[in-house]
């Protein structure tokens, strides 16, 4: 990105620190993406019991709606980025994608049978899909290089700050109503209303400072510009991925050791703070220290959760799996997003997200039917063993790379 921004942030980062200096087009992009999870997460704490429940689904169908959605959000992500790049403009996309997800919150607590929930779910992620690749482009067009890792660290920070308020005010409103699943799911409404709403404060930088002003027509040919390192990112990704499935089978691990139903979202409580509470500090290692170091922390934090998961006979132990889960992710997410932005040129930064994001959504999508698939087969403990052998996997790998490969594919601290 050439603009004058950087020259402008390099000077004031030791006076004000990297806290202060973060534009505030980031701070309410953080905040949108908190006041929507706080919406999406209230519902997604109790959308697996209420599948499994109240409409009596199997968890080979609740890992195929979930892997399915997430597909489908990562397929979108590529046309909307490769949109954005086009035209040259993110905001509007944003507002559609947050948009949308606002509107399918009223379906949920509406659904009688799973093809509503399927439906909702399905065109929700559909929105997340549509934002996501502008909005993470948006992020980078707005800060300079040195500071990427702090503000993605930021924004995934109030983004599970928010992930943690939705499943707690889940919990307490089960309390209040007496475990009445669709009443509560209807509060969901009001908070993802407000995420759009504050997206008319983001101001989207102008078009002429991307590319350096440079307004050639984009094809899908130009997907061949984005270099190898970037391609290497990408495969990273996909493996993370894999390491991993729906959250929803952490839910779902927590009633199986027996959590009661009406403190199930209590896990998603335990996953979110810590991980609001350490991707900020994430981010901004992640602008000074080696990418491989904390992408092997990242990896080994998934491998214990997983131990523990597959080890647990009480919500407790369920719960501490669940924190180190957490952990993982703080330390791997927003560190990725920084590496597609690092690796990819200005005006392909939207396709590029969205090509990452196809790639790891259709990853989960096979997760997630895997781990349904192996629960329903050999039970939960079996899941979560595969999950930490393939995150073993992944580390060694990570490991065994050669060294001198090292700045192509796993520094952050590369110049731009």
């Amino acid at each position: 990105m050439t603009s004058s921004a950087p020259g402008k942030f390099e000077s004031s980062l030791s006076a004000k620190g990297i806290y202060r200096t973060l534009p505030r087009s980031v701070w309410i992009l953080g905040f949108v993406s908190m006041f929507m999870d706080i919406s999406s997460e209230l519902v997604h704490s109790l959308l697996p019991i209420f599948m499994a429940t109240v409409l009596g689904v199997s968890m080979v169908t609740i890992g195929i709606v979930e892997g399915i959605a997430e597909a489908a959000a990562a397929i979108t992500k590529v046309f909307s980025g490769t949109i954005s790049d086009y035209f040259r403009k993110r905001k509007v996309l944003v507002m559609l994608g947050y948009g949308l997800g606002a509107l399918t919150k009223p379906i949920f607590p509406l659904a009688t049978t799973i093809w509503w929930v399927f439906g909702a779910r399905f065109v929700d992620r559909i929105g997340k899909g549509i934002r996501g690749a502008p909005r993470d482009a948006l992020i980078a067009d707005i800060v300079p290089p040195q500071v990427r890792g702090a503000a993605y660290g930021l924004r995934q920070s109030l983004d599970s700050f928010g992930a943690f308020l939705g499943p707690l005010f889940a919990v307490l409103f089960m309390i209040l109503l007496v475990n009445d699943i669709k009443a509560v799911l209807w509060i969901a409404v009001l908070p993802a209303f407000i995420s759009v709403m504050l997206i008319f404060a983001v101001r989207e930088p102008d078009t002429s400072e991307l590319a350096g002003g440079n307004k050639s027509r984009l094809t899908f040919a130009d997907v061949k510009r984005l270099p190898i390192r970037y391609w290497l990112i990408v495969s990273l990704g996909a493996v993370f991925t894999l390491a991993r499935f729906s959250e929803a089978f952490l839910i779902l691990r927590a009633q199986d050791v027996g959590l009661v139903i009406g403190y199930v979202p209590a896990v998603l409580i335990v996953m979110n703070i810590v991980y609001s509470v350490f991707a900020y500090p994430a981010g901004i290692a992640a602008d000074r220290f080696s990418a491989r170091t904390l992408l092997v922390f990242g990896l080994g934090m998934l491998i214990i959760a997983d131990a523990i998961l597959a080890m647990a006979a009480s919500p407790w132990v369920a719960f501490l799996g669940t924190a180190f889960w957490g952990l993982h992710m703080a330390f791997t997410q927003g560190l990725l997003s920084k590496l597609v932005a690092d690796t990819s040129p200005a005006e392909l930064r939207g396709t590029a997200f969205g090509i990452f994001n196809l790639i790891s959504g259709a990853a989960l999508l096979l997760a997630s039917v895997m781990a349904g698939l192996l629960w329903s087969v050999f039970g939960a403990s079996a899941t979560f063993i595969a999950g930490a052998s393939f995150a073993t996997l992944a580390a060694m790998g990570l490991l065994l790379y050669h060294p001198n490969a090292r700045s192509a594919a796993c520094r952050t601290n590369t110049s731009n």
